[in-house]
């Protein structure tokens, strides 16, 4: 079992940069894959990156590659999502999501088990 919880959100202009983390308890947090996920209002909810459990691999969506950096540090038991050059599209609710038996090119929301309550990030023009 793992409780995640996301944090760092909020308004920022264009261009931009933001830093959100997930942190994580219970057990053998290391041995989870991680990903990081965004909705928008009205929108379906949407893949964004995902990391594997020694945080070796990772994995973008074309939307956010070059611009988006995902890492994590174990010893805290923290995934972070580094936001660089932020444009108003994305603003949305960002989720933090682990799971055992995903891929970190699994981008379908319904194959993780483990959700963080979610923390709102919104670009400005």
């Amino acid at each position: 079992q793992v409780q995640l919880a996301e944090s760092g959100g909020g308004l920022v202009q264009a261009g931009g940069s933001l830093r959100l983390s997930c942190a994580a308890s219970g057990r053998a947090f290391s041995s989870y894959i991680v990903a990081w996920f965004r909705q928008a209002p009205g929108k379906e909810r949407e893949f964004v990156a995902a990391i594997s459990a020694g945080g070796g691999s990772t994995y973008y969506s074309h939307s956010v590659k070059g611009r988006f950096t995902i890492s994590r540090d174990n010893a805290k038991n923290t995934v972070y999502l580094q936001m660089n050059s932020l444009k108003p599209e994305d603003t949305a609710v960002y989720y933090c999501a682990a799971d055992l038996r995903v891929l970190i090119t699994t981008t379908t929301p319904s194959r993780y088990t483990y959700w963080g309550q979610g923390t709102q990030v919104t670009g400005s023009s």
